[in-house]
């Protein structure tokens, strides 16, 4: 499953529909643009609830999946631990490799 969650990110970033990082997902979700979130399993609780409430507010679907260090290598990046997805069709294969992988612990999906 993670082979084709990396390739599903990677190509996300490639295309330009991959947003990274606290300040700049929930810029985007203000626009309206971010669709899924993705929240590293061992970000801190408070920066975890923050996003989750931001995400609740602008109704976007959020799900909490693996490490920083993991997200970040399929990515493609180093030491992100927040990913919004902006593409509709993007997010939801994503959404459903995250589901069938079953590691989606704690996801808030709106």
């Amino acid at each position: 499953m993670r082979s084709k969650l990396q390739s599903y990110l990677g190509f996300a970033r490639k295309s330009g529909n991959l947003v990274m990082g606290f300040n700049s997902c929930v810029f985007a979700m203000k626009k309206g643009k971010i669709k899924l979130l993705i929240v590293a399993e061992d970000l801190s609780e408070n920066t975890s609830e923050k996003i989750k409430k931001e995400a609740k507010k602008y109704q976007v679907a959020c799900r909490v999946y693996g490490s920083c260090e993991e997200l970040s290598e399929m990515a493609g990046t180093g030491g992100r631990s927040i990913f919004g997805i902006t593409d509709p069709n993007f997010a939801n294969v994503i959404l459903d490799e995250i589901d069938k992988d079953g590691e989606g612990k704690g996801g808030v999906q709106i």
